[in-house]
């Protein structure tokens, strides 16, 4: 939290002005850097609002935590005030969001959500966002976490009238968000003095508060078990199920004799490493056994969320960012499921962390440390970026640094690319990420490979595949720089251009413009297609079809590739970065794209020697695309069919599922359940 003390204090420090420098102090010393001007302007404004209601209301010795930082996230309440209950006897705490909004509409599509004049785009509505935190936090502090009751929340808008906020009000249904306005100040005096009493000092209970473990409750889990396990139920195969089996008796044998162990899975696209990691997490909750998931990539993460939770909203928070453990107990967790571990970066620390967290601590250090049984997945050819750390080698030194017993389990078996190990031997042995020379492609009855002659003749082609009912998408390596974000309603820059075809990249943004979706969702909305997406939204995924454009970063030129970093927009790459680091980074970029296909993919390169090359090399299908071409069912429909089980209610024997959101697509049942997921890895 940023600052602590009880009302009647931090009344007599907006009285002599003390207040706004001592947080700004707190805040410069804590994130490294001054705070913006409508954070300050809260400060100036809406503590003082907050503390003046609680004198008046006789509650001075309730203690007020401002700026009070949620577990293992990076969001903030505005304050919680901690107290005792006045019927019970009971630590109490309310959390408070404050706003300054003299009025506002409740959007006319989604009531949680608002629109505010000063924002172009709408705003959650604050009580669902007290709500939420009031949720978060018992879900996540040990000190309430088996007493909800205590917590409470309200909005308190001191600057708005009754008239202008009124139809915020649609959503109030519980304790977790009410919402009082400055017209109605008595009425919040009055809701205060219920859950807070005027004859004891909040110290206490503000103690427990802040000294509850960060772990999530029993409640949680419950609901967790029910709600992974019911939308994972696979069938884990070979490794897979041995990887499974080892990660639970290390769980058992860490709490058994309180000794770590670390586990690492490692395998290639599609070999179901996330399959594992969510019947692990499942099976872990229903055990009772504390376990959180964690990942380094915003779309993943979020679309994990969507997997697992869709229709339970709070187990949608049990899926994390690897940076979210830097302040975590030691040995809090019984397990941490790193998923997509290649991920992991040097360190959690970024610009904006607060500087007394800026140790230099490694980030693969804190995620062994918060558990007892960290697990990591990963594909060492995976690795996209300068500063990321998730190798084999890695883990197992900063687990020989500890003394921690190490084992590594190797998937073999894949189940992306139509279940085709053919294609994905040619896919590394084009780009040398292993010994051998590039081999001429050898068609099967499992994976179709086409190279194209342009950009609009793999789009056109990828148009009629969705008219077939697949699902398509269009990636590109990060050779076109990257225009800022339009504003709502203007259309996308065309950022890729290529001769007189051009295409706009994903978006960057957390929202929606001109109907194409945030970045997260690129992969999985069918409005995804049309715009070009790079690695870092293609990473983790996969669709039916999947073009690919090479630029001029990767060319062949005599008997060999070469690699031009001048050519490279990604901004990951500093002058720092070495050029063996950029040829490596960046042939693993190619080797991503070109494996999120499940039943196809079309390659083209603007390079017209390299795109001869491809030819030769993709032997019996040089032949250039067509959209009258119709290809038949794959001999086993069961990588994709069953990859959508998980987000799917319709039974056997038949089964529709979605390309991605688009045109649905009826496969016969599949003979063994799931070993893969319906978008992620």
């Amino acid at each position: 939290m940023l600052f602590r003390e009880s009302a009647k204090s931090i009344a007599a420090r907006t009285l002599d002005s003390s207040l706004y420098l001592h947080l700004t102090e707190q805040f410069v010393h804590m994130h490294g850097y001054r705070p913006g001007a409508a954070e300050a302007r809260s400060w100036e404004r809406s503590i003082p609002a907050l503390t003046a209601a609680l004198i008046d209301a006789g509650l001075g010795d309730v203690e007020v935590l401002i700026e009070y930082a949620l577990p293992l996230n990076s969001k903030r309440a505005d304050a919680v005030l901690a107290g005792v209950h006045p019927d019970t006897g009971e630590p109490s705490y309310v959390v408070v969001e404050l706003k300054q909004w003299s009025q506002a509409l409740p959007d006319e599509d989604d009531p949680t959500l608002c629109r505010v004049d000063a924002y172009s785009h709408p705003v959650l509505n604050p009580i669902e966002q007290v709500r939420r935190y009031c949720e978060y936090l018992v879900n996540f502090n040990g000190a309430v976490a088996e007493h909800g009751h205590r917590v409470s929340g309200v909005a308190f808008l001191h600057n708005a009238t009754e008239f202008g906020v009124t139809g915020l009000r649609e959503i109030e249904r519980d304790g977790h968000g009410l919402l009082f306005t400055g017209e109605r100040r008595g009425a919040f005096l009055d809701h205060l003095r219920t859950k807070l009493s005027d004859r004891h000092s909040g110290a206490r209970a503000a103690d427990e508060l802040c000294d509850g473990v960060a772990v999530p409750s029993k409640q949680l889990m419950t609901v967790a078990a029910e709600e992974v396990r019911e939308r994972t139920q696979f069938v884990l195969l070979d490794e897979q199920q041995v990887a499974y089996r080892m990660v639970l008796n290390a769980v058992q044998k860490a709490k058994n004799a309180d000794r770590k162990e670390v586990v690492v899975v490692t395998g290639g696209p599609g070999t179901g490493k996330s399959v594992i990691a969510l019947q692990l997490l499942g099976e872990l909750y229903r055990r009772g056994v504390p376990a959180l998931h964690a990942t380094g990539s915003q779309s993943f993460t979020k679309t994990m969320r969507k997997i697992a939770g869709a229709r339970k909203r709070e187990v949608q928070d049990l899926f994390k960012y690897f940076n979210s453990f830097m302040t975590a107990e030691k040995n809090s967790l019984g397990a941490l499921i790193c998923d997509e571990a290649h991920r992991i970066r040097e360190t959690s620390a970024n610009r904006y962390t607060r500087a007394a967290l800026r140790t230099g601590r490694a980030q693969i250090d804190e995620l062994i440390d918060v558990a007892y049984v960290p697990v990591f997945f990963l594909d060492e050819h995976q690795v996209v970026r300068p500063g990321e750390m998730g190798t084999v080698a890695d883990i197992k030194r900063a687990a020989a640094r500890r003394d921690i017993p190490c084992h590594v389990v190797p998937l073999d078996s894949q189940f992306r690319c139509g279940g085709s190990d053919a294609y994905l031997r040619w896919v590394v042995r084009l780009l040398g990420l292993e010994p051998g020379e590039p081999v001429v492609w050898e068609p099967d009855d499992r994976m179709q490979l086409l190279v194209a002659d342009s950009p609009q003749q793999m789009e056109t082609f990828l148009e009629a595949r969705r008219a077939q009912g697949y699902g398509a998408r269009m990636s590109a390596g990060y050779c076109w720089r990257w225009s800022p974000e339009p504003k709502p309603g203007s259309p996308l820059p065309p950022d890729v251009v290529i001769g007189d075809w051009a295409r706009p990249w994903n978006l960057r943004g957390d929202r929606s413009v001109s109907g194409a979706p945030p970045a997260a969702l690129w992969a999985t909305d069918p409005a995804g297609f049309g715009q070009v997406g790079c690695v870092y939204t293609a990473q983790g995924f996969e669709y039916d079809w999947s073009g690919v454009i090479i630029g001029p970063d990767l060319l062949w030129r005599g008997d060999r590739w070469i690699t031009d970093r001048t050519a490279s927009k990604d901004p990951v790459f500093k002058k720092s970065t070495t050029d063996d680091d950029v040829d490596r980074l960046i042939r693993n970029t190619y080797k991503v794209l070109l494996t999120r296909g499940m039943v196809g993919t079309v390659v083209f390169s603007t390079d017209p020697e390299t795109r001869e090359k491809l030819r030769q090399l993709a032997g019996g299908s040089t032949r250039s695309p067509s959209p009258s071409d119709r290809f038949r069912p794959l001999r086993s429909p069961i990588p994709v069919a069953a990859r959508r089980a998980s987000c799917m209610d319709t039974p056997p024997p038949a089964r529709v599922t979605r390309a991605l959101g688009d045109r649905p697509r009826v496969h016969a049942p599949a003979a063994i359940g799931s070993t893969g997921l319906a978008c992620p890895e």
